[in-house]
């Protein structure tokens, strides 16, 4: 039975958490709670009974007052500390039965204090850096006022084994996620890779063919320009053609047939020649990273590219080159090309979806400023420089490639821009794996460098990729 003087002391009451349910994101808040407190001049007596009767207790937050809507926070005794003080001799005369501010004067603790917000895995990191002797007390848990219903203070107590448990927990989920994640990486490398022998291969069979027709059409063009000359000869040295030669060169029109060769020859040259590069490209693009990173001419993979997404940019979209002189970075290149197709592809639709809904404003709604309208561009722009830090306006020693896509497209409001930044976090990119989340990952996990994104509603979009150079 409790002391007689422990009649306005109210019992432990438990809010009751579920560790079934834990996830990544998961915080203190969402594990089970203790609320007990006690006044300063209860007898240690009191204590003990609460701690017999309640063994799941881990503690008591002390208070200056009577527990009352005023009360004001002292400390915290745990139920180790207790028992650790019982053990000595004449301990039942010293502690028990004198007021718990006798027993907390001399077993006086900081406790670790946490906000209900903060994570569990960070929260047993930081339990777990405590001093070995105090590694086993209990966390007080600092909860919203607004969100209790009670006057009490706006603290709760967690065992700390129940945290230790649930971050076991959260750390083989996690190992679980990194693992379907790996696989998810293997499997969609192994596609790639797959894919980029195929295309290889393709481009290989092309420029085969495209080699025979441009090794041949150096012979097509001398040999009909020396027929042609052996005609004219015979031309001049017969002064009198017979009337059936006369009559099939009109037939066959020969003037223009010889007129017509030489021009016929460039523009099969001219054909295999976009072939040839239209082949390269695609090799260019499909290229198999090796282990380590190779130098790579990013100008000569933004040209392939570009060639490759010709189809899809409408003569309606203007390309800006603003090519500075760069040196060869060090790179997975293959990869790199992913992410200049995926920021060119979105700033494509981009520009293709607001030139369409300009279009329909200017059918349905009778929209006469076409003239006014900027023509759609995408500018890429090319350079070395040393980028601020953030933490001053100075200039790091160290010196990057930027690549700058931009585009005046429709721009992106403000929760578009937090969803692609979210995405860019390993729990959002594990859900849902976006494009750019992907080259987010390729730039900054990959490259160490840096992926910046700046949009404005109605003035467009802008990319930058920096690379540092090694």
């Amino acid at each position: 039975m409790l002391d007689e003087r422990n009649d306005q002391v109210s019992p432990p009451r438990l809010m009751e958490g579920s560790i079934f349910d834990l996830g990544l994101a998961s915080t203190l808040g969402d594990l089970s709670l203790y609320e007990f407190q006690m006044s300063r001049s209860c007898l240690g007596t009191v204590l003990a009974q609460v701690f017999e009767r309640y063994p799941l207790v881990p503690g008591v937050i002390l208070v200056e007052d009577s527990p009352s809507e005023n009360s004001q926070f002292l400390g915290m005794i745990s139920r180790r500390q207790l028992l650790e003080f019982l053990i000595r001799p004449h301990a039942m005369k010293l502690f028990l039965q004198q007021p718990l501010h006798i027993l907390y004067s001399y077993a006086r603790t900081s406790p670790l204090i946490l906000s209900e917000d903060t994570p569990i895995v960070s929260a047993a990191q930081q339990a777990l850096r405590r001093l070995p002797e105090f590694r086993g007390d209990p966390i007080l848990v600092e909860i919203d006022p607004q969100s209790s219903s009670s006057a009490s203070l706006p603290y709760r107590l967690l065992d700390v084994h129940e945290l230790y448990l649930a971050n076991w927990q959260i750390r083989g989920i996690e190992t679980q996620v990194r693992y379907e994640r790996m696989q998810t990486q293997i499997i969609q490398i192994e596609k790639m890779a797959s894919l980029g022998r195929l295309v290889d291969g393709v481009a290989h069979e092309i420029l085969d063919p495209v080699g025979f027709i441009w090794g041949n059409l150096s012979h097509l063009s001398n040999y009909s320009e020396s027929l042609i000359e052996l005609i004219s000869a015979y031309e001049a040295h017969f002064s009198r053609m017979p009337l059936e030669i006369q009559e099939l060169k009109e037939e066959i029109e020969f003037e223009y047939i010889k007129q017509d060769i030489p021009q016929i020859v460039k523009s099969i040259q001219a054909g295999a020649e976009r072939l040839k590069v239209l082949a390269t490209s695609l090799q260019n693009f499909c290229y198999i990273d090796e282990v380590h990173p190779k130098p790579a001419d990013i100008h000569t993979n933004l040209e392939s590219i570009l060639l490759l997404l010709k189809s899809r940019i409408s003569t309606e979209i203007r390309v800006i080159k603003n090519y500075d002189h760069i040196p060869p970075v060090s790179c997975y290149i293959g990869q790199l090309n992913q992410v200049f197709m995926n920021i060119l592809i979105n700033a494509i639709d981009a520009l293709i979806s607001q030139a369409y809904s300009q279009e329909w404003a200017r059918k349905y709604r009778g929209n006469k400023s076409q003239n006014l309208e900027p023509k759609p561009t995408i500018e890429i722009t090319t350079e070395v420089r040393s980028p601020k830090t953030k933490l001053s306006s100075e200039r790091t020693p160290q010196r990057w490639v930027s690549i700058r896509i931009a585009d005046n497209g429709p721009g992106m409001s403000l929760d578009e821009q937090q969803k692609i930044i979210e995405s860019f976090s390993t729990e959002k990119r594990i859900k849902k794996e976006t494009s750019l989340a992907q080259s987010y990952q390729i730039v900054t996990a990959k490259h160490g460098g840096q992926f910046l994104m700046q949009s404005e509603p109605g003035l467009g979009t802008e990319f930058e990729i920096l690379l540092p150079l090694v």
